[in-house]
């Protein structure tokens, strides 16, 4: 099974996390089953940008992006060449290291 590293996040995993992933899962659905609360206010519909993440290691492993998620990266605070929403980046078949911004564009939290 592949791994996510989590990289620490003052918030959200201050002393980051090592969590195994499944192939085909998302790194929002793994980071919310390892209590890594991403903010994700669209309910995961590719509809905003609150669960912008960096990928730093394993970028090219995932699947590419659609034209709707590159679309609503561009709306991202933060946005870099390895920006991915985290309810469409997909797993495939190697380790990622994962970056998770410390700011959003949502001015209030969901709190799911």
């Amino acid at each position: 099974m592949p791994k996510i590293v989590f990289l620490p996040n003052e918030e959200l995993c201050p002393e980051g996390m090592v969590v195994e992933a499944a192939e085909g899962e998302t790194v929002l659905d793994v980071a919310l089953r390892n209590h890594i609360d991403i903010e994700h206010a669209c309910e995961k519909s590719c509809a905003c940008t609150t669960c912008h993440v960096v990928v730093r290691e394993g970028f090219d492993s995932l699947e590419e992006s659609d034209e709707l998620e590159d679309d609503m990266l561009d709306k991202a605070w933060g946005l870099e060449p390895e920006s991915r929403l985290g309810c469409q980046a997909k797993i495939e078949d190697e380790d990622l290291v994962v970056e998770i911004p410390k700011y959003t564009l949502n001015m209030v939290s969901e709190q799911h």
